[in-house]
């Protein structure tokens, strides 16, 4: 496992959950493995104290499990997990593309071609924390332009399980040119006000989205 300089941008709990939240979508830590604060105290060069509130985060986020007496262990996600996620996030977002294409304003529309311009820009400059913000915000204008509360309320609950998922494709350079793409052709079908394009955009960009992550996770 790699070791990281610390940077003046983020608190120190806050890169330390990065490492390791990382490592576990990464599928560095197996599934069930007990992740010592010695060891990455060690190799860190810090104190056990933001570990632990580290761990703390990581665990609210679902992502390990803490046992009293025992300690924190890799939870990670798993291939039937991966499959849930998707299929229900699939059902949600086509559902919000679908009234989106019949109530997004023009300036949202606007907004959502800045995300994706955005987008393009930091791909270029290979910045994959920024493209991810990005890509967050174009979904979050969909879901905005539905104009559904009870949508809304639905999407908010599930927010952390489509973030865990994306954290774990965008570590990867490689895919950040096909999710522009993809993005731009969801776009096109609601700028369009093509409700049948835009539902399978969508539906493709899930599709990639998902196999994308059994990839990373290395699902099988």
């Amino acid at each position: 496992m790699s070791t990281k300089e610390f940077s003046n941008s983020f608190s120190l709990t806050d890169e330390i959950a990065d490492i390791v939240r990382e490592r576990i979508l990464k599928g560095e830590y197996e599934i069930g493995e007990k992740i010592k604060e010695n060891q990455i105290a060690t190799e860190l060069r810090v104190s056990r104290t933001p570990i632990r509130e580290a761990f703390k985060l990581l665990e609210n986020e679902g992502l390990i499990d803490y046992i009293p007496n025992r300690g924190c262990f890799a939870k990670g996600f798993t291939k039937q997990d991966v499959e849930d996620i998707y299929a229900v996030r699939e059902a949600l977002e086509e559902m919000a593309v679908r009234w989106a294409v019949a109530r997004i304003t023009e300036d949202e529309i606007k907004e959502m071609e800045e995300q994706c311009d955005l987008m393009e820009f930091y791909t270029r400059k290979k910045d994959k924390k920024k493209v991810m913000e990005m890509n967050t915000s174009f979904h979050e204008v969909i879901y905005a332009s539905a104009k559904s509360r009870f949508l809304a309320q639905v999407l908010r609950s599930y927010k952390d399980y489509i973030d865990k998922t994306r954290k774990s494709i965008f570590y990867e350079q490689a895919y950040l040119e096909a999710i522009l793409k993809e993005h731009r052709a969801i776009l096109e079908g609601i700028r369009e006000k093509n409700q049948e394009k835009a539902v399978a955009a969508m539906a493709r960009h899930l599709e990639c989205s998902q196999a994308r992550a059994e990839a990373v996770w290395n699902l099988k």
